[in-house]
């Protein structure tokens, strides 16, 4: 499948989250436009999932390749039954997880068309707990396909801000809800198999899921060639992704940090570092950008994109970052910077 075309410059409306505002970016995603909204996640860029044209407005203007499949977002279990079917391990799962962070690969319907899957059978399904995105999808009465609101493979955005550097003049309207509460997206799984392919860590967790549904084991991508995929098995598993325009260096330890600054002493460059709380370097040549703890994975997904993109608008040329530990939600922030490391 083909690189879409830029989309032209238009007007990006700023709404508020009003039901005045809400009511206006329904009209706008019923008319076919794209809405850029709040999740509990990330923001998302929204447009009509039963709408090819809206679909590939997305695509458009992210700069999206049509090989990766979107998520499409529902706000009813009516809205669920229009896009998937449900299978009982599934079941099991959205009565446990929804609203919430957990999108789910679901046998899709007639209704969804191939754009939204990557011509894929199954289409990820999510139902957010953010009360803005619930409440513009009742006010849509339709499913809303919705990657993250930024160019392709760029870091993902958590404010309105972040959305406007990204898309401003390439979507139709954004509705501002103020910063999100996750900050990384939505954990992905295919409940069809046994055990579950968990094809991206988010918030929840395995150790979560598998009490519910059973065993889950996490997706192994192929070895990466230089040709393009035909298409991606889910959202979220591209080797590029989540990347700044710095070069991301991940470490394991304070003094790893330190050692990978003193080897780069003469560099000309500022060097940006996502600092956990109570670690120290020297502050020569560094701009810094406070994290939290680095035994606290929640506090650092929360503020891991805001601080790529705060530390890019310094200017560096390097972030060095490091790495929480493979457990609970700190396997989401590995993950996700992993990716955005090898994105130069």
């Amino acid at each position: 499948m083909s690189q879409p075309a830029s989309q032209p410059d238009r007007t990006t409306q700023r709404l508020t989250a009003s039901p005045e505002d809400i009511a206006r970016a329904a009209k706008i995603l019923r008319s076919g436009g794209t809405v850029a909204f709040p999740t509990e996640t990330v923001y998302g860029l929204g447009a009509n999932a039963l709408d090819p044209s809206a679909v590939a407005s997305i695509f458009a203007a992210k700069d999206r390749p049509n090989w990766d499949p979107l998520i499409v977002h529902v706000s009813t279990r009516a809205m669920l039954d229009e896009v998937a079917t449900v299978p009982p391990q599934a079941e099991r799962l959205i009565e446990a997880f929804w609203p919430g962070p957990l999108t789910l690969l679901l046998p899709r319907t007639n209704k969804i068309h191939d754009p939204v899957t990557a011509g894929r059978p199954l289409v990820g399904v999510r139902m957010p707990t953010d009360p803005i995105a619930l409440a513009l999808i009742e006010a849509a009465g339709v499913p809303i396909a919705a990657p993250s609101a930024n160019r392709f493979g760029r870091t993902s955005p958590t404010t309105a801000a972040h959305v406007l550097e990204d898309l401003d003049h390439r979507i139709d309207a954004i509705l501002d809800g103020g910063s999100t509460t996750v900050g990384v997206e939505s954990t992905v799984l295919d409940p069809n198999q046994s055990p579950m392919i968990l094809y991206r860590p988010g918030a929840i967790t395995a150790a979560m899921l598998e009490p519910i549904a059973g065993p889950v084991t996490l997706y192994q991508p192929p070895l990466q060639t230089t040709a393009e995929p035909q298409s991606l098995p889910s959202p979220g598993v591209g080797i590029r992704h989540y990347a700044p325009r710095a070069h991301v260096i991940l470490v394991a330890t304070e003094a790893e940090l330190n050692a990978q600054l003193a080897q780069r002493a003469s560099a000309k460059n500022a060097i940006g570092i996502m600092l956990p709380q109570g670690w120290t370097v020297s502050k020569n040549y560094t701009e810094t950008y406070p994290w939290g703890s680095i035994d606290d994975p929640a506090s650092l997904a929360r503020s891991l994109f805001a601080g790529l993109r705060e530390l890019d608008s310094r200017g560096v040329a390097t972030i060095i970052c490091p790495l929480p530990k493979p457990e609970g939600l700190g396997l989401a922030v590995r993950d996700r910077l992993k990716k955005a490391a090898k994105s130069k």
